[in-house]
């Protein structure tokens, strides 16, 4: 499977099967594709199904194959930011809900459950989070702009809350209070902030669309 990412704010994944190749996606993700698609919409069972929807996702995904040549489908983003393509054969990755967009077929995607109840609580994907194992590439939506970082073996980053778009597997993630109660009440930071720790790759987003929903909010009349 070859992926390319065009366009932007709102950009699109263009992705070329072979034929008899087939690829997982969101729930109304297709924009366009070639008319040697087929399309079946599964749900996986009730455990998969509920599992998903805790992630964000919908309930069911649709799997297209490419059948008798070569096809092609597009997806687009559904918010403005970027769209990445990552590998999870050698490091497994897990990433905030709602990120996933479509994978191969031999890529896992499984519930990742924070185990600690402040990371869960405060650390700003609360406790249900999305982990990509198996084989083969899985294509994610990022909000706003991503930023990489490669963290050394105990090394830490705090990250705002929100800010944590996805992380390899091996990097731990734990929540840290803001010090001093007149940071809390009049810093504008919140409370809390996500702390990572290395070793392991984390990719962090501009712009979290929870972010941007408080701030429109701010413009939007209330009803009287």
């Amino acid at each position: 499977m070859q992926i390319e990412i065009k366009g932007t704010p709102l950009p699109v994944a263009i992705c070329h099967l072979q034929a008899g190749e087939s690829i997982i996606t969101e729930k109304g993700a297709m924009s366009w594709m070639s008319s040697n698609l087929e399309m079946q919409t599964k749900g996986g069972g009730v455990g998969k199904m509920f599992s998903r929807a805790l992630q964000g996702e919908a309930m069911f995904q649709n799997i297209y194959t490419a059948v008798g040549a070569e096809g092609m489908i597009a997806m687009g983003s559904s918010f403005p930011g970027e769209i990445m393509v990552v590998d999870v054969s050698t490091t497994p990755i897990i990433a905030q809900k709602s990120a996933f967009l479509a994978s191969e077929t031999t890529v896992v995607n499984e519930m990742f459950f924070r185990k600690k109840f402040g990371a869960g609580l405060f650390g700003g994907e609360g406790f249900i989070m999305q982990k990509f194992t198996g084989t083969g590439k899985v294509i994610l939506e990022i909000d706003g702009s991503v930023i990489q970082y490669d963290l050394k073996a105990g090394e830490s980053m705090l990250v705002d809350t929100g800010c944590l778009a996805l992380m390899e597997a091996s990097v731990s993630m734990n929540i840290e209070t803001v010090k001093g109660i007149g940071n809390k009440l009049f810093g504008g930071e919140g409370f809390f902030n996500t702390k990572v720790t290395g070793p392991g790759r984390v990719w962090l987003q501009t712009m979290p669309v929870s972010n941007l929903s408080r701030m429109v909010a701010e413009y939007i009349p209330t009803a009287k």
